[in-house]
């Protein structure tokens, strides 16, 4: 006989569980099962982040990433306070790396007071009070007290805890599950059937390749992009205690290369990460997980971008594609703190893969979240950064959106 659920959710990264408990908190259901495919939960975007809980400046006002960030931020960092989970609430500031880069600070700063966020504007003076040793190529800064850093995959770990005590049902180690959406039917690795009431599709890196199986997406694909960090091993040489930015080109979805403290206080800084064209959906390492075919398509389609968006991806070609090359991270860090050198540097064994939704039908990178409606199913395409920052909130809004299907 098989097992029955109201919602089965596929994917056990940050909005999966977040759904999972915004369906239980709201009185929705407690009959949810989980799919992962792996062992365990947070080897993947969610467990591999920086863990920073970004403060809402950097989102077009009304996108849905702007609905829910600064929402998202402050639910999410009560729930990790209440439960004594590590947190430091550093702040972060933010440096325009060139001159001619100046005036998009008001900009950030309009979007910032648009979108509910706190946000001073600083000059050098304040700036080198907080941060002596940062560099602005203008003379202003912005400075966003509410941002701050937790430990993603602890995070994950409570969260799959407490949903445990609430009796969701999680099935791990499933790489190879199938589903039939007619007969609203799982069947997993040991010929287990799993019937389900509603599919909510969470799964990341694979979330185009599982809505097409319910014949939505066609007209998307997700490109891998592989962030490689790089560490100071000592933060007190830097005397740096806090997150520091570049300003970022808002044409395309990457924040550039910074700085971030860790949670715990440790003396580790991380830097980066890179947002390098990935060989594979998992490529995490060298000559690990490669799709010869899927790369070579998304490097064609990737040329395109950079023959026709002038201002946008042809930027981000020669300013953050080759990061992971350790002179060009050298130069581009400088431009944050120019006192940095070589040797403060080492490669970090963390990396992440992004999963970053194309339009082939637009021909152009989705900056926004996007979720697909389906006969008995949601699927969550996009889940980028703010994703985890924003997820009690953006697990509320996509409830909202489909809780008439549900």
């Amino acid at each position: 006989m098989p097992l029955n659920f109201d919602f089965c959710i596929a994917g056990g990264g940050m909005v999966g569980l977040s759904l999972a408990y915004q369906l239980i908190e709201r009185g929705i259901s407690n009959s949810i099962l989980i799919l992962d495919k792996e062992s365990e939960l947070g080897l993947h975007s969610s467990g591999l982040n920086s863990g920073v809980l970004h403060a809402g400046l950097y989102y077009e006002p009304n996108s849905l990433k702007a609905k829910v960030c600064v929402s998202g931020a402050k639910r999410l960092k009560i729930w990790v306070k209440e439960r004594n989970l590590p947190i430091n609430e550093c702040g972060k500031i933010i440096v325009p790396q060139e001159q001619y880069l100046d005036k998009q600070l008001d900009l950030l700063f309009q979007r910032g007071k648009k979108n509910g966020a706190k946000v001073e504007m600083w000059d050098e003076g304040d700036l080198k009070s907080k941060c002596p040793i940062a560099r602005t190529a203008s003379g202003r800064a912005i400075w966003s007290p509410n941002t701050c850093v937790v430990k993603s995959k602890i995070v994950l770990k409570q969260l799959e805890k407490e949903l445990r005590e609430k009796k969701v049902v999680f099935k791990l180690n499933q790489k190879s599950w199938q589903i039939n959406p007619k007969r609203k039917e799982i069947f997993l690795k040991n010929s287990e059937k799993i019937s389900y009431s509603h599919f909510i599709n969470c799964t990341g890196l694979r979330a185009d390749e599982v809505a097409q199986k319910f014949g939505l997406g066609i007209d998307y694909t997700l490109i891998p992009f592989k962030g490689i960090y790089w560490e100071i091993k000592n933060k007190f040489s830097l005397s740096l205690n806090t997150n520091l930015y570049p300003v970022p080109d808002l044409n395309v979805p990457f924040l550039g290369v910074h700085f971030t403290p860790t949670a715990d206080l440790s003396p580790i800084i991380n830097v980066g990460p890179t947002a390098t064209l990935a060989l594979g959906r998992e490529n995490y390492s060298t000559f690990r997980n490669i799709e010869p075919i899927a790369s070579t398509i998304n490097l064609l389609l990737l040329g395109r971008q950079y023959l026709t968006n002038k201002e946008g991806f042809r930027n981000y070609v020669h300013e953050q594609s080759l990061l992971f090359l350790k002179p060009l991270m050298i130069n581009s860090a400088k431009k944050l703190i120019p006192s940095i050198k070589s040797e403060d540097l080492k490669i970090s064994t963390k990396v992440g893969i992004r999963s970053q939704l194309f339009n082939k039908k637009d021909k152009k990178l989705e900056n926004d979240f996007l979720t697909l409606k389906g006969s008995s199913s949601t699927h969550i395409l996009n889940a980028i950064s703010p994703a985890f920052t924003a997820s009690f909130a953006l697990a509320d809004l996509i409830i909202d959106k489909n809780e008439e299907n549900f």
